[in-house]
């Protein structure tokens, strides 16, 4: 028996113009890498694998999408290939970690320096999550996991166009327009999703459609309304300038 009982797979290639230019890097490591887990993880005997994804993986429209709906898809599956074996796979689906390295903020932060920030479009909206929002999900998600479904966040929306002004409201606000790969929106839960969801208080679960599956597994969460999409501009919560600015203080920034 492994001396492992939890995995958290979060090793990614995760920066959209990199991956675009090294496309088969990104296959390599984040997907074959995913499979390369699986593999290891059912072999040892592993009792919980959970998988790090992205909002980019919902109808990607870049390399890093399509790669993070890929893994999505092994790890769901993979609880059909563990036989006699404990293991049990899910995956945790979120936005933006607030100035995560390669992100924006940090981006902004440095740019501020010089006076002037590059917009690529005021109408972009992201979700966004702390890192401690991140691990409690992350934890709790292996806590209560039965294996095949995606746990998705309720978590907050914010304009980019009111990030940048958070972050330096003195500057020049440069408009470059949207990069290959980038959406105006992202999506965490599709509305083709959502036929096979349930809601509950602070996040929401999307059931595999494989006979593994126990129907009864939360059979507690709310049906949700045909055509139901959650979106970052159509969110219910946002995260306005000061609540940023605070986010920040906390963090030394």
């Amino acid at each position: 028996m492994s001396g492992v009982d939890i995995v958290v797979h979060a090793a990614a290639l995760k920066q959209i113009p990199a991956i675009e230019y090294n496309p088969i890097e990104a296959i390599k490591t984040n997907v074959m890498g995913t499979a390369n887990i699986v593999d290891a993880a059912i072999d040892n005997n592993v009792e919980r694998a959970v998988l790090i994804s992205s909002d980019k993986a919902v109808s990607p429209i870049n390399l890093y999408g399509a790669a993070k709906l890929c893994a999505e898809k092994l790890f769901v599956q993979a609880n059909v290939y563990t036989g006699a074996k404990r293991t049990k796979f899910s995956c945790v689906r979120y936005g933006n970690v607030i100035a995560s390295r390669g992100s924006v903020i940090p981006l902004f932060l440095q740019q501020r320096e010089k006076g002037v920030l590059t917009i690529t479009d005021k109408r972009m909206t992201r979700f966004w999550i702390t890192l401690d929002q991140g691990v409690k999900l992350v934890t709790n998600s292996i806590k209560n996991m039965k294996g095949g479904e995606i746990f998705v966040p309720k978590i907050p929306s914010m304009k980019i166009i009111d990030l940048a002004e958070a972050i330096a409201p003195d500057a020049k606000m440069e408009v470059i327009g949207v990069r290959p790969g980038e959406k105006l929106h992202e999506i965490l839960l599709s509305s083709e999703e959502a036929s096979h969801s349930k809601e509950f208080e602070n996040h929401f679960v999307i059931e595999p459609r494989f006979s593994f599956w126990r129907p009864e597994n939360y059979e507690n969460g709310n049906k949700l309304l045909d055509g139901f999409q959650y979106s970052s501009d159509n969110n219910k919560q946002w995260l306005n300038k000061e609540q940023l600015k605070e986010i920040l203080k906390n963090l030394n920034l």
